[in-house]
């Protein structure tokens, strides 16, 4: 009876995990979708940040580049380079998830979610102050890092699951002594 039941709650941890870290897996492609956009954004007349316009900065591409052209360059390398850092952070998270956490490895699940986290939680602050967290513009990370949460506690779950599934007889969960009973 009682290997039943390890099977059966190890067998939903694991559908737990494979789920959570395919949801993160999606929300890592949707960060480097937005980057693929940001850098298109780039070279193209919208110039500015998706959802970022004339409302918000009160100017665009062209009126940048006659003010002052090297200040034109200075923010379409920024541009480059936030986009690059955003699709390597976004690949980084789905490799991890896809061949980590669902292999099992609680360490990559602490990556990828710590990846995230550290990125948007040094941008995002930045968006409120001068009022630039538009929906155009903030939306698409806020959809996407709901999908990344919702894994990353599926897949976590499921992995505290599976570990307590497979703990020795006599361990009491969150210490390393046998239970004296």
């Amino acid at each position: 009876m009682s290997a039943r039941t390890t099977t059966a709650s190890s067998g939903t941890a694991t559908s737990a995990v494979r789920t959570g870290a395919t949801l993160m897996a999606v929300a890592a492609a949707g960060f480097i979708g937005y980057a693929v956009l940001f850098l298109v954004r780039n070279f193209t007349d919208g110039f500015l940040e998706l959802g970022i316009g004339a409302g918000e900065v009160g100017v665009g591409k062209d009126q940048i580049q006659q003010f002052s052209p090297s200040l034109y360059h200075y923010i379409s390398h920024l541009h480059i380079a936030l986009s690059g850092f955003i699709a390597a952070t976004g690949l980084a998270v789905l490799l991890l998830a896809v061949y980590g956490v669902r292999a099992g490895q609680v360490w990559a699940w602490v990556a990828a979610v710590a990846a995230p986290v550290l990125g948007l939680a040094v941008a995002l602050p930045a968006h409120y102050p001068w009022n630039l967290d538009t929906l155009g513009h903030l939306g698409l990370v806020y959809l996407a890092m709901l999908v990344f949460v919702a894994g990353a506690l599926l897949s976590g779950k499921g992995l505290l699951d599976a570990r307590a599934a497979n703990r020795p007889p006599g361990i009491s969960p969150g210490h390393g002594s046998r239970d004296p009973r």
